[in-house]
């Protein structure tokens, strides 16, 4: 979204009469929502562009681009499968795909803590570069600045993103409609877990490692394929289930999915089961569900196998209903999917 929480070392904990920040809203769930909601884009949004998108939609000149920024406050800094460099340069690229942009141009500002090692910094500039180089966007601008020690968590990033967008395709959560088919390019929540037992010192037999990558290829792909995409979305904090909760909430349609047919690995599904964690809301940082008309169901799963992605089906839009997301258990059983008031794993990106 244009909008999007983060956790950090300095949020408090207090009672929501307290009307003070709490660690959960900047979790992705309820609470950010509320909070973005009622204080951001009541005050600051623009009424004319879309804050519930994944980036903002302008035009300059006669072309029209996509504009994003992010911040990243993952812990640790380096995790299995990739560290907040790579995070935050593909997190921003991301956005940008979402609404299918092709990225063109990163800013990037650092936040780093006094006594934070050279080296370590050298090491993640390296990686953003590379994750640069692989999304074909250019980082072009920057800023740095330094805090006292204990008060930095070594480094914060933010990044800023601007795409072209050079097609005449409408991506955005008002064009879901019913009988689209809703897909997800791969298997989900290895990002959250691997964070989470990077940080926490677990290990598990395969290692689990994030999922983190750039999404341009997969996407422009799907447009220059001719796929008619109605609507994209990035799994991020919250995961599956919150994302196809704020898309029901958007589109004002009945999201209807099938957990047998959701790809969860057998790694992400034990280690959920001995965290009692729920892989539907676990982050994903290399995800993203796409809403398509039947009839380009077959072109779009072909194309992005074709990129080395794993799609699956997991369920279709309801021609009837409230704006909710059901699911089909693994019981045959039907339940109601609502977002989390936080987040099962802070920190996550």
């Amino acid at each position: 979204m244009i909008f999007a929480g983060s956790n950090g070392p300095g949020s408090s904990q207090h009672s929501p009469g307290q009307q003070k920040i709490m660690l959960a809203h900047g979790g992705g769930g309820r609470l950010m929502h509320q909070l973005i909601d009622d204080l951001f884009i009541t005050i600051l949004v623009d009424p004319e562009y879309d804050a519930k998108h994944d980036a903002a939609i302008c035009t300059a000149g006669g072309a029209k681009l996509a504009f994003t920024t992010d911040s990243f406050v993952v812990d640790p800094l380096f995790f299995p499968g990739g560290d907040i460099g790579s995070l935050a340069v593909w997190g921003t690229v991301n956005d940008l795909a979402m609404c299918g942009a092709r990225p063109l141009y990163l800013s990037v500002g650092f936040i780093i803590e006094e006594g934070f090692a050279i080296e370590q910094l050298q090491r993640i500039v390296r990686s953003m570069r590379a994750a640069a180089d692989r999304a074909g966007a250019r980082i072009v601008t920057g800023d740095t600045k330094v805090v006292e020690f204990g008060k930095g968590h070594g480094v914060f990033i933010n990044t800023a993103g601007i795409g072209r967008i050079d097609h005449g395709l409408e991506i955005n959560p008002a064009r879901i409609a019913p009988g689209d088919v809703i897909i997800v390019n791969g298997d989900i929540g290895r990002h959250g877990i691997a964070v989470m037992a990077s940080r926490e010192g677990l290990s598990f037999e395969p290692p689990i490692t994030s999922d983190l990558a750039p999404l341009a290829a997969p996407v422009m792909a799907l447009i220059e394929a001719g796929v008619n995409i109605h609507c994209l979305r990035d799994l991020t904090r919250g995961g599956l289930a919150t994302a196809l909760v704020e898309l029901a909430q958007a589109s004002g349609r009945e999201l209807c999915i099938n957990e047998r047919e959701i790809p969860v690995s057998n790694g992400v599904r034990a280690a959920c089961e001995i965290l009692g964690f729920d892989p539907l809301y676990v982050a994903n940082e290399g995800r993203f569900t796409a809403f398509l008309p039947p009839d380009d169901l077959d072109t779009a799963l072909a194309t992005l196998r074709a990129v080395d992605a794993e799609p699956h089906v997991i369920g279709a839009v309801s021609d009837a209903g409230s704006p909710l997301v059901t699911v089909k258990t693994l019981m045959g059983t039907e339940r109601v999917v609502d977002m989390l008031s936080g987040e099962q794993l802070p920190r996550i990106c």
